[in-house]
């Protein structure tokens, strides 16, 4: 296979200009589990009327005091100009995703073809920007992944800014060097299996490039893919992904009682199976709370392929699944733990240790893969060190949503409507513990 040259990203950041380099260059520059839940959305909920919001949850950072609001209003426009090409959705429609051919249906395809995204609300509340989307869930959900993009590499170009060439040329050295270090250690761990899922927060598509080419490079196998439709297109590489928080959150928000609200985790989950099956049969339980929601599952959730642990403690979470596995009569070792959340090597290391052999085990890698270039200034710079950003839905019906989480530092909503989720749901096993991004 030729090897797929790689830009010097040094001397493109030097010379950044807006056609060479817009943040978002295509439509499939975007998470797959965004696409998988869309096809869903659109069969099923496809009108419900929605807001999206931006939150960042690093209040210390004041995005609106380090990135230009004309900068923000280009980008974010640029993206509302793209369309799939002719390319595009060929290869959406002819791949094979997660062993299964024509995953994506004609119908869902042909939809695509003609889509846009919406248009958005940006204002500035107190040293912060305000951006909703607003619309109709199948035409809204698709902003979550570019704006965060878009704002996450607008902070690494303001931080940038100015900076020489030659010192330009250290920073991504030893980012370069930092990165490689990890893929060494990796690279120990025997039967590793590894995902890129940092699109959200990357520092910026030319790094999330070059890091997913040295993750093929350097672990070889063990590596598996990544979340990134457009780059596992143009890299030859699998897409990873399932799905989000988003759909269990508008799913209990359209809830007419207390007795739906609690069956709307697994209403959802039924929807899914009714478009997707084998590995895509992936439960993530933490929504209202990983404990409760292993407590009260009906006992078919336990046939299903496996879970993603998110925000509650890796090790706490591993061990609750393989004993929940064994108490519905489920043979862990023929299950599927994903570990996802602000994941470290250490954490890695760690849960490997613990839960190889034990369970079918994969990682999906973000923010400490394609966003850390803490210590490779050779001067302290603040707007080089990502921050907790998250792009949620917000209001789905007319309603607020809420996610409680396993972490009360997580939870988004209004304060009144998240004391009435919990009092519904529980607080089991829900901790409070630093949010690592």
């Amino acid at each position: 296979m030729p090897i797929t040259p790689m830009p010097d990203i040094a001397t493109r950041v030097y010379n950044h200009n807006f056609k060479l380099d817009p943040i978002v260059r295509s439509l499939l520059d975007t998470d797959v589990y965004k696409l998988l839940m869309l096809q869903t959305i659109w069969k099923e909920r496809r009108d419900v009327p929605v807001t999206f919001s931006l939150i960042n949850r690093t209040k210390s950072v004041r995005l609106a005091d380090e990135i230009d609001e004309k900068v923000l209003r280009a980008q974010l426009d640029h993206t509302r100009t793209l369309r799939l090409t002719k390319k595009e959705l060929i290869w959406l429609t002819g791949n094979t995703f997660y062993g299964r051919e024509r995953l994506f249906t004609k119908e869902f395809v042909e939809w695509l073809s003609h889509y846009q995204l919406p248009e958005y609300d940006l204002s500035i509340v107190d040293g912060q920007y305000q951006i909703d989307f607003k619309g109709t869930w199948a035409d809204v959900t698709l902003w979550e992944i570019p704006v965060l993009s878009i704002i996450s590499e607008l902070r690494s170009r303001a931080a940038t800014h100015g900076v020489g060439r030659f010192e330009l040329d250290v920073l991504y050295a030893r980012a370069k060097a930092k990165l490689w270090e990890k893929v060494l250690r990796l690279n120990e761990l025997p039967d590793l299996r590894i995902a890129d899922f940092g699109t959200r927060r990357r520092h910026s598509y030319l790094w999330q490039r070059w890091c997913i080419a040295a993750l093929k490079e350097g672990l070889g196998e063990k590596f598996i893919g990544t979340s990134n439709v457009l780059m596992a297109m143009n890299l030859d590489l699998d897409a990873i992904g399932t799905n989000a928080h988003e759909l269990p959150m508008v799913e209990a928000a359209l809830s007419d009682n207390d007795e739906e609200l609690m069956q709307s985790s697994y209403t959802v989950l039924e929807r899914w199976s009714r478009t997707y099956d084998a590995n895509l049969l992936i439960v993530l339980p933490d929504t209202y709370g990983t404990t409760g929601f292993l407590e009260r599952a009906p006992d078919w959730v336990a046939t299903w392929s496996g879970f993603r642990i998110d925000s509650k403690e890796p090790i706490a979470g591993g061990e609750e699944l393989i004993n929940w596995w064994i108490s519905r009569g489920q043979d862990p070792k023929e299950k599927l733990l994903i570990f996802s959340d602000g994941l470290t090597v250490d954490t890695i290391e760690e849960v490997y240790e613990r839960f190889n052999g034990r369970v079918r085990l994969s990682f999906g890698w973000g923010t400490h893969l394609t966003n850390d270039f803490s210590d490779c200034a050779t001067m302290f710079n603040p707007q080089l060190k990502a921050i907790s950003l998250v792009c949620k839905v917000y209001e789905a019906g007319g309603r607020p949503t809420v996610k409680l989480s396993d972490n009360f530092d997580k939870a988004t909503g209004p304060t009144t409507e998240i004391e009435r989720y919990r009092a519904i749901f529980g607080g089991d096993n829900i901790e409070r513990h630093d949010v690592i991004v």
